[in-house]
């Protein structure tokens, strides 16, 4: 599934991850934004992030009935894997109680003392992961795994959902450095190539055939 795995990570690279400044909803700033729905949305994108998760669970030997998350970075992911799985139910955690018919908060599966995997799209300060978590612990599910699909590092998120798990492994597929490589890599890959002229390779001296990342011969042309 390492195949797979790449692929879903080039994707994210790719139509999820932007260079710039941006407001998050925690309320600070960043240089980058994470939009993984463009990914999980995605026709190819869907398959791929059904096959690394479920690929993760089974390698975690979770055995679990059923997965599900916060709505709605959680929908697509939560799709995906009942999907390719054949076997995994879903369930999706409402932000707060609906006002009409049941008044239910969980809503597809939902058998009391199942073993569930509660996902996440991104995780930053950890608050929707940790939310879905008490909202499914609340309704009688054992949670036996926590997986995002990116793990923004600065944001310091883990320990609060790995509190709020109390025991149960947190896995993140990706973290935010792993997409940002990927992303300056494919965009290193489609620069168009700027020669030198009149100047010498930095490394030799020899005669520069190209200044991108620097002035360069043939030699040591990057």
């Amino acid at each position: 599934m390492e195949s797979s795995r790449q692929d879903l990570l080039r994707l994210l690279a790719h139509k999820s991850f932007r260079l710039g400044e941006f407001k998050l909803s925690s309320g600070g700033t960043s240089d980058y934004y994470i939009d993984c729905r463009t990914t999980t949305l995605d026709a190819k994108g869907s398959r791929l992030t059904g096959e690394v998760f479920f690929d993760e669970i089974r390698q975690q030997g979770w055995k679990p009935q059923a997965i599900g998350g916060l709505t709605m970075g959680a929908d697509p992911i939560v799709v995906a894997v009942a999907v390719v799985s054949g076997e995994l139910d879903g369930f999706l955690v409402r932000k707060a109680e609906k006002q009409h018919g049941t008044g239910q908060r969980i809503e597809g599966y939902r058998q009391k003392g199942a073993r569930v995997v509660i996902v996440d799209d991104v995780c930053t300060t950890g608050a929707s992961t940790v939310q879905a978590i008490e909202a499914a612990r609340e309704f009688g599910f054992e949670i036996v795994g926590v997986m995002c699909l990116v793990e923004r590092e600065e944001a310091k998120g883990r320990p609060s959902v790995e509190k709020a798990a109390a025991g149960a492994p947190f896995i993140s597929v990706f973290t935010a450095s792993d997409v940002r490589a990927e992303h300056v890599l494919q965009m290193d890959d489609t620069a168009p190539a700027i020669f030198a002229v009149a100047a010498k390779c930095e490394v030799c001296g020899r005669a520069a055939v190209t200044n991108v990342p620097g002035n360069r011969c043939e030699a040591h042309r990057v």
